[in-house]
């Protein structure tokens, strides 16, 4: 059992910055693939952004691309998701999500597990 906690999403204006973190419990982490999704009002979930379990390997949607960095820590059991220069267009709750993933990561949700609830990022222009 894996389960997985957000935090600091916020209210920010078009152009700053805001750091999310995910903490998860378990000893199954370091073996587990992470992955941020995003949700939108009235869209669906999309990837945003994945990072394999040893973190050498990541992977980026091309919206956010040279925006957003994922990292993690497997000693912290945590995985954090910078994200700079937001646009209003980025406004979603963000959602972790942890699996086993052939192949090291995925962009698709139904390969990851494990899910957080959420954390609302607003971004007004």
């Amino acid at each position: 059992q894996v389960q997985l906690v957000e935090s600091g999403g916020g209210l920010v204006q078009a152009g700053g910055s805001l750091r999310l973190s995910c903490a998860a419990s378990g000893r199954t982490f370091s073996s587990r693939a992470m992955g941020w999704f995003r949700q939108a009002p009235g869209k669906e979930r999309e990837f945003v952004a994945a990072i394999n379990r040893s973190g050498g390997v990541t992977h980026y949607a091309d919206f956010v691309k040279g925006r957003f960095t994922i990292s993690r820590d497997n000693a912290k059991n945590s995985v954090d998701l910078q994200m700079n220069s937001l646009k209003p267009e980025d406004t979603a709750v963000y959602f972790c999500a942890a699996g086993v993933i052939f192949g090291g990561l995925s962009t698709r949700k139904s390969e990851y597990d494990y899910w957080g609830q959420g954390t609302q990022v607003t971004v007004s222009s």
